[in-house]
Formats: structure tokens, C-alpha cells, sequence
């Protein structure tokens, strides 16, 4: 079974979460929290059962119907953490996109890359 990073914090319980917005909306059961945040009821099964993050959208979405902030929302379910790290790879172009790797367009080509 393939279990996201967050999941090997000790505190991370998104269980947590999601019965605490059930509790807090009056619903009966995870049909219905799926129906409030508008995401297919695997989506809370998969989250319940840690194999899938609690995404930044899911958490947006779940401040948007309740008005709680993300922190809280966050805390909730037991990510205490305070920075995100990104890799050194992202936010960089490709090799290929940079600049220094494009060749100018042959004299006559047109610049038509078409083949």
C-alpha cells in the first residue's frame, strides 16, 4: 500500500479532520462531507485509509464551506508543520526551454518548426 510522506508524522490523523467537519456541518456520514466539498467519495476514503494527502485544494475547499482558517483546518489533522520545501528542480526551466539552448532559425527556414 503506497502511503504519501505527510503520513509518517506520527501526529498526522486526517480521521481527525474530516469527523470534526462532519461534527461541525451536521453531517451523517462521508457521502455526504463529500457532497458539501465537492469531491468524489473516494477522495474521502482514499484520505481516510492515508492513501491520499490532503491536498492544498481540499484544504482551501474545506476553509470556503466552513470559514475555518487552513492553520486550524491544518492543526485539525495533525500537520504541525511550518514550511514547505521544494525541491531545487522545481520553478526551473527545462534544459530545453533555457535561452543558451535555443538555436536561431536557419536563414531561409521562415522559422517554421513544423516537420
Amino acid at each position: 500500500m503506497a502511503h504519501h510522506a505527510l503520513a509518517s508524522q506520527e501526529s498526522y490523523n486526517p480521521n481527525h479532520l474530516l469527523d470534526m467537519l462532519l461534527g461541525k456541518m451536521q453531517l451523517k456520514n462521508d457521502a455526504a462531507l463529500s457532497r458539501m466539498l465537492e469531491v468524489a467519495p473516494p477522495v474521502i476514503s482514499k484520505i481516510r485509509h492515508h492513501r491520499l494527502p490532503v491536498g492544498a485544494s481540499l484544504l482551501i475547499r474545506m476553509h470556503e464551506v466552513t470559514g475555518m482558517s487552513i492553520r486550524d483546518l491544518r492543526d485539525l489533522m495533525g500537520d504541525r508543520r511550518t514550511k514547505y520545501r521544494l525541491s531545487d528542480a522545481q520553478g526551473r526551466p527545462k534544459p530545453e526551454d533555457r535561452p543558451e539552448n535555443k538555436a536561431a532559425p536557419q536563414e531561409g527556414s521562415g522559422g517554421n518548426y513544423a516537420h
